[in-house]
C-alpha cells in the first residue's frame, strides 16, 4: 500500500503547494480534487488543484514531469457530486464533469476517478436503482474506453443540507451487490471508507472481504460516535448530531484490523488521509499539521 493525502483540505494551495508539501514530508502520493472551477456547494468541495476544463498535452506533460521530479503520484482524481440530481441540468453537469475528470485522468497516466453515484433524495430506494441503471451505464462505458477505473465512495451525503434521504446511493453492501450486478464491468468498483459504517453502525470489516475485487482506492478517515448525543436525538436525526469525523486514531475505527483486512486481501493500492476534523480546521498551521498526525499515526501500520 502507498500512503497519501486528499489535498481538498489545502484549498488555498496550489497543485505545486500540494506535491511540495506531500514530498517534503515523504508522503507517497495525493488525491487530486478536480471540481469546476466556481463556489463549493459544501465543505471540502469546490476544491480545484487540477482544472479540467484547461488541461492539454502540454499541461498534462508539466503536470507529469513535476510530480517526477519530486517524488510523487496522483493516487486519482476526486470529483464528488450528484449524478443522479433531481434536476436535470445539475445531473448533467455533474454527468459531464465525471467524463472530463475522466479524460484528463486518462491524458495524465492516471487509473483511477473517484467519485459519488448520486441519488434523488425525495425518492425511494428502489427509484434510485432504477434511475442508476438509466445514468450510469454510459458513464462506465466512457470509463472503459479511456482505461480509467471509477470507485464510488460511500458515504451516503445525509446531512442536514442533504436531508431527508441524503444524496449518495452507494451506501451500504446491499446497493453495491445490486450496482455491481446491474453493471458488470472492471472499472467500477469503490473508493472505500470505514468511517460512514462506523456512524450507520454497520460492519467496517467484513465488506472488505467480499468486495475486495472492487476496492479501487482507500480513505482514511476515523469517525466518533456519541451515544450520549444519541440517545438525546435518535437515529432519525441529521448524522452529524451524534457523530463527528475524526483523524485516524481518535474514533471509533480500528485501523490495525482495517489494515489487517486489507493485507489479507493482498490490497495494494493507495491509502490516502482524508481530513474533515473541524477540532483541526482553526487554521492553515491546524490543517496541515492533522495530515502530518495523521500520517504519524499510520505509519505503525503503512509506510
Amino acid at each position: 500500500m502507498k500512503l497519501g493525502f486528499l489535498s481538498a483540505i489545502l484549498p488555498e494551495y496550489s497543485f505545486e503547494q500540494v506535491i511540495d508539501f506531500a514530498a517534503e514530508h515523504k508522503l507517497s502520493c495525493v488525491e487530486i480534487p478536480a471540481w469546476p472551477k466556481g463556489k463549493a456547494e459544501r465543505r471540502y468541495a469546490g476544491v480545484t488543484h487540477i482544472d479540467m476544463d484547461v488541461l492539454d498535452k502540454t499541461e498534462a506533460s508539466r503536470i507529469n514531469e513535476y510530480l517526477s521530479e519530486k517524488g510523487v503520484f496522483i493516487s486519482g482524481i476526486g470529483y464528488y457530486p450528484n449524478p443522479l440530481d433531481p434536476d436535470i441540468q445539475q445531473r448533467n453537469l455533474a454527468v459531464g464533469h465525471i467524463k472530463k475528470c475522466i479524460r484528463g485522468a486518462a491524458a495524465l497516466g492516471l487509473k483511477n476517478v473517484n467519485t459519488f453515484l448520486g441519488k434523488d433524495p425525495s425518492r425511494t430506494i428502489s427509484d434510485n436503482i432504477k434511475e442508476f441503471k438509466k445514468v450510469w451505464p454510459d458513464i462506465i462505458r466512457f470509463a472503459e474506453d479511456h482505461g480509467i477505473k471509477v470507485g464510488i465512495e460511500n458515504c451516503p451525503m445525509y446531512f442536514k443540507d442533504e436531508w431527508p434521504g441524503g444524496k449518495n446511493l452507494a451506501s451500504c453492501p446491499w446497493v453495491w451487490r445490486e450496482m455491481f450486478s446491474a453493471i458488470e464491468s472492471d472499472c467500477f468498483g469503490l473508493n472505500y471508507d470505514p468511517s460512514h459504517f462506523v456512524w450507520q453502525r454497520m460492519d467496517y470489516i467484513k465488506p472488505i472481504y467480499e468486495f475486495k475485487n472492487k476496492i479501487f482506492h482507500f480513505h482514511i478517515k476515523d469517525a466518533k460516535f456519541y451515544q450520549d448525543k444519541f440517545n438525546e436525538v435518535g437515529i432519525f436525526a441529521a448524522p452529524l448530531d451524534y457523530h463527528a469525523p475524526k483523524l485516524p486514531g481518535l474514533g471509533d475505527v480500528d485501523w490495525s484490523k482495517i489494515v489487517a483486512a486489507l493485507t489479507d486481501i493482498r490490497y495494494k493500492g493507495c491509502a490516502v488521509i482524508e481530513v474533515e476534523d473541524r477540532a483541526f480546521e482553526d487554521t492553515l498551521q491546524d490543517r496541515l499539521g492533522s495530515i502530518l498526525l495523521s500520517k504519524a499515526y499510520m505509519n505503525q501500520y503503512i509506510l
